[in-house]
């Protein structure tokens, strides 16, 4: 079939740290999933590794794309390799002929499957060892260049003890970042307006037709918005769904019903959860498995709870639970440079981390998020309390621990416990 030309790359495009991870996976695999959120930025990192591109989206094609996918989908895979196929997820049969070529061609790096939802219909085959995944999202402080990057993650779990800078951002700079969110668009629009504005058409844009269209399932927008801002209450906490659907404003659903809309949000990648961390402990104390509930971005629940940068001043406790949020996101994105993911810890003595990193190699560290320098010597002690709990024969010492705030200097204490403003941290 015919083919699109690369698009022309934009000037404006700023690097991202999913590039790499791309790169490495297309040496590695026939075909990578790209999986994120709307606006993220995936067509166009996408885009720039790939020869050809077919966009099931596009208005004028999307229709005979949709036909063609029914009937012969192996004729939407011709073109020149890496082929773009942009929200796949719109004809899901796609994915088992990329396989089948895959086994019939044999190579790598022969396909990129970009979208944004998870479609409720699963492939016949799973695509294990041909197709590669990982999820790309909005971007971090490192990525929008408002961290300086100066205080490494890879640095610090490879033994650098050398921790010292000074950040030039505010309070206020952290708190526009938060509303504006990190969606390229915004992030690179210089009118700060404007770029304040771009979350909330994503949410209305959502609301308004993107989780209908996912999986062709119609949803009460009223109840999808308020289901949405009892998340955004309850951000950055194990709130339980009996606890968000309780928090509702207005008529409720059912329980089945508000179970049905959360997982298509999280299908959506909306939302993204942050597991609890299982590790193996000293003694027998029982550690809590309940998620902690998260959007993708944290403008999202800004949005939704109507706060402003200068807002969010006069409120530091939602301040606070947002800000946590997006130092959650920045440390998954930096953590899939280095191969992990990031988990968070409570056991029932109370005893937490906002998020643990665990590297696919064993690694890990606990790390604590405080916004003022008032709560650093707290959080110093919880860190401490469990690394001293876990049983380090089974799962190794931590490699460090880390208090992540919004305050402006990047050191390391006397008791070995690394702090450090997020807009000091990188990958």
């Amino acid at each position: 079939m015919t083919t699109s030309n690369a698009p022309a790359k934009e000037s404006h495009y700023l690097p991202r740290i999913a590039d790499a991870i791309l790169t490495r996976y297309l040496k590695t695999s026939g075909a990578v999933q790209v999986k994120g959120p709307k606006w993220c930025g995936k067509t166009a990192t996408a885009e720039r590794q790939s020869a050809s591109q077919v966009y099931l989206q596009d208005p004028d094609r999307s229709a005979a794309l949709l036909a063609l996918a029914d009937v012969k989908p192996s004729a939407i895979l011709e073109g020149a390799e890496p082929r773009l196929i942009d929200e796949w997820q719109m004809a899901p049969q796609l994915w088992d002929a990329v396989r089948f070529a895959i086994d019939r061609g044999r190579g790598r790096g022969r396909f990129i499957l970009t979208g944004s939802a998870t479609p409720k219909v699963r492939p016949a085959h799973s695509g294990v060892g041909r197709i590669a995944r990982f999820t790309m999202r909005t971007m971090s402080l490192y990525e929008s260049e408002e961290s300086a990057g100066g205080v490494s993650l890879k640095s610090l779990f490879d033994g650098a003890t050398d921790v010292a800078g000074v950040s030039d951002s505010t309070i206020e700079d952290i708190a526009f970042a938060l509303c504006r969110g990190g969606w390229p668009e915004a992030v690179t629009e210089e009118n700060k307006t404007v770029a304040l504005s771009m979350a909330k058409n994503y949410v209305d844009e959502l609301l308004d037709s993107d989780i209908e269209e996912m999986d062709g399932t119609k949803r009460n927008a009223t109840w999808m918005r308020s289901i949405m801002r009892s998340y955004a209450r309850n951000i950055s906490t194990e709130a339980s769904l009996t606890t968000i659907a309780a928090d509702m404003q207005g008529e409720q659903p059912s329980g089945v019903t508000v179970a049905d809309y959360v997982d298509a949000l999280a299908r959506a990648c909306v939302t993204e959860d942050l597991a609890a961390w299982n590790p193996r402990l000293r003694s027998k104390t029982a550690v809590r498995t309940s998620p902690t509930r998260h959007f993708c971005d944290p403008s999202i629940a800004a949005v939704l709870l109507n706060v402003s940068p200068e807002s969010l001043l006069l409120d530091l406790n939602t301040f606070g639970l947002l800000f946590e949020s997006m130092c959650v996101r920045d440390l998954r994105i930096y953590t899939d440079a280095l191969g992990g993911k990031v988990f968070h810890y409570r056991d029932k003595t109370d005893l937490e981390a906002d998020a643990v990193i665990s590297l696919d190699d064993g690694r890990w560290a606990p790390v604590e998020v405080k916004m003022g320098a008032g709560g650093i010597e707290t959080a110093a002690k919880h860190l401490k309390k469990l690394a001293g709990r876990v049983d380090t024969e089974k799962e190794g010492a931590p490699s460090f621990l880390l208090v992540l705030t919004a305050t402006a200097t990047a050191y390391r204490r006397d008791d070995g416990v690394v702090v450090a403003p997020i807009t000091m941290l990188g990958p």
